[in-house]
């Protein structure tokens, strides 16, 4: 990091030492503020965001240690340096149990700040790249997750491949359990925007006024419970994506809101003035029909219009089956390291009953069944007994409305459920099996 871009607040009540560390700081090239006591110390901080902040222990009203804790609760990357005179440095020790990163004793030696303020700025940027990385290793993990080798699947690669290379808005349409979030993060992953957060928030987890907050964020006393000033999603977004979950389910008062922001990039914080600029790109996913919904006049079109620039339809697990052994090996080497158990495979029964079920929760939905299936099983090997009790209604309907066609779908059922074995199906279905090798051939029955 290089000096200019590092900002440093002073907070002392003596003018002198304000003074004098203002200019040192000023003359080794950082930007510098100061604030005479904590309360102006924390007006500046909600207006401005600081690297490093040295804050004097002895102070009118609000004391170092005080104004320290609201510091970290604002933001708790901040490092925080303490000023002290030679009878408090018991406190300062216990400031920086606190979370301060070191302290300095009155009088200051200019040679010993400057060494202090230099270790503190490389605290600083293994912070800022450590939170860089996870995101980056979030976002890794997340693409493992996307397997498909089926035409349907191809398909979406290859327009997210097209899509990240720009900077256009998407939607994300599929059933709920497709893997929507998955593909945002995919787009995001392989845009310019990369290296900066991608920052999702689900629209339907909030009510209009809590969802308000979370996007745009607050001034401290804004409501009943503001106690401080907080960054809403749309200000962490800045530089990068923002990932809007379930966007069919936002009230109409909240759809003009954010049609305000995504055509100006401009808003300001809940009770504040101050005019905030941002930079990102909007993804957002739905299960919802929005034509519909445009139509009843329950969602805005010219919303719709700004979000659906470029749309993804995410098919359905039981329209690309062939993918269920992929996911399903997946999921079960997934589990076996995170569980510690040598569970390698799945009997071929087993998956024949997971290719059979329709998978109404779709990906997310079979990843629960492996899971629960890996707590289950005993040996290296998944059998028909380890899913039994995980799929509520592990069987296709019948594909009419016969007696006939009920009869064949439950004759599969208990075949599938007994892996075949004729003799204990006949004993479930308290028939010979003579009988039983009838039905199968009447009906083609295969496994």
């Amino acid at each position: 990091m290089r000096p200019k871009d590092i900002a440093i607040l002073v907070v002392d009540d003596e003018a002198s030492i304000r003074n004098s560390l203002s200019e040192w700081f000023k003359m080794d090239g950082y930007r510098v503020e100061v604030a005479e006591d904590a309360y102006e110390a924390l007006k500046k901080l909600q207006e401005n965001n600081f690297d490093i902040v040295l804050v004097d222990i002895k102070m009118p009203e609000m004391d170092g240690i005080e104004l320290q804790k609201r510091i970290k609760e604002i933001d708790k990357n901040i490092i925080t340096i303490i000023i002290t005179a030679y009878a408090t440095v018991e406190t300062a020790i216990q400031a920086m149990k606190d979370g301060a990163f070191d302290y300095i004793t009155k009088p200051v030696d200019p040679d010993e700040l400057s060494r202090l303020i230099k270790k503190a700025i490389e605290q600083r940027r293994l912070i800022t790249e450590n939170i860089m990385l996870r995101g980056k290793i979030e976002e890794l993990q997340s693409l493992d997750e996307i397997i498909g080798e089926s035409p349907a699947m191809k398909k979406v690669m290859e327009m997210v491949n097209t899509v990240a290379e720009t900077d256009s808005t998407v939607m994300i349409r599929g059933e709920s359990g497709t893997g929507k979030e998955l593909i945002a993060r995919a787009i995001h992953a392989k845009s310019r925007r990369r290296y900066f957060p991608i920052v999702t928030i689900n629209c339907g987890a909030y009510p209009e006024g809590l969802l308000e907050s979370e996007l745009f964020g607050h001034e401290k006393g804004a409501f009943t419970g503001a106690l401080y000033q907080r960054k809403g999603k749309l200000e962490m977004a800045n530089k990068g994506t923002l990932f809007l979950d379930e966007v069919g389910n936002i009230s109409l008062k909240m759809q003009m809101d954010l049609l305000r922001v995504l055509e100006t990039k401009k808003f300001t914080r809940l009770g504040g003035e101050k005019v905030i600029e941002v930079d990102f790109r909007v993804i957002s996913a739905t299960n919802r029909d929005l034509e519909q919904a445009v139509k009843e006049g329950s969602f805005r079109e010219d919303l719709y219009y700004r979000l659906n620039v470029f749309t993804i339809f995410l098919p359905p697990l039981r329209e690309r089956r062939s993918d269920i052994p992929l996911l399903t090996h997946y999921f079960i080497k997934k589990f076996s390291l995170s569980m510690n158990k040598d569970v390698r495979e799945i009997s071929k029964e087993a998956l024949n009953l997971l290719m059979d079920y329709d998978w109404p929760g779709n990906v997310r939905e079979l990843r629960n069944v492996i899971e629960r299936a890996m707590v289950n099983v005993k040996g290296t090997k998944i059998e028909v007994d380890d899913l039994y009790f995980s799929i509520s209604s592990p069987y296709p309907k019948p594909e009419g409305e016969t007696l006939e066609d009920v009869e064949k779908a439950h004759i599969k059922k208990i075949l599938n459920k007994t892996g075949w074995n004729i003799t204990k199906a006949a004993e479930i279905l308290n028939i010979d099996r003579v009988t039983l090798y009838n039905k199968i051939e009447k009906y083609k029955l295969r496994r």
